[in-house]
């Protein structure tokens, strides 16, 4: 069983900051990949941001420069500090774990911003 706890999420005005955590417990052997996804009423859920182990990180286009995606290799946590956020980043944010042959997802946090 592995579950997936997030936390950090809130309303905030535009121009503030958010981070968010996600931390990871249960059997996971190995992950290969950790990430955020966000899904704003009625949208489809989309790709924020990732960290490929020992590789690389990768942001969607309308986040970059602007979040910056980590992990605590100890703890099995990644965060995402959201800067400079905007109206339009308003959304629930899922973080996403991956070990071979299987995605495990979080149960969603919400952030709002404010104009």
């Amino acid at each position: 069983q592995v579950t997936l706890v997030e936390s950090g999420g809130g309303l905030v005005q535009a121009g503030g900051s958010l981070r968010l955590s996600c931390a990871a417990s249960g059997s996971i052997f190995s992950i290969n990949r950790m990430g955020w996804y966000r899904q704003a009423p009625g949208k489809q859920r989309e790709f924020v941001a990732e960290i490929i182990i020992h590789r690389s990180t990768n942001y969607a286009g309308s986040v970059k420069g602007r979040f910056t995606i980590s992990r605590d290799n100890g703890k099995n946590t990644v965060y995402l500090q959201m800067n400079s956020m905007k109206p339009e980043d308003t959304a629930v944010y899922y973080c996403q774990v991956r070990s071979p042959g299987v995605d495990y997802w979080g149960q969603g946090t919400q952030v709002t911003v404010s104009s």
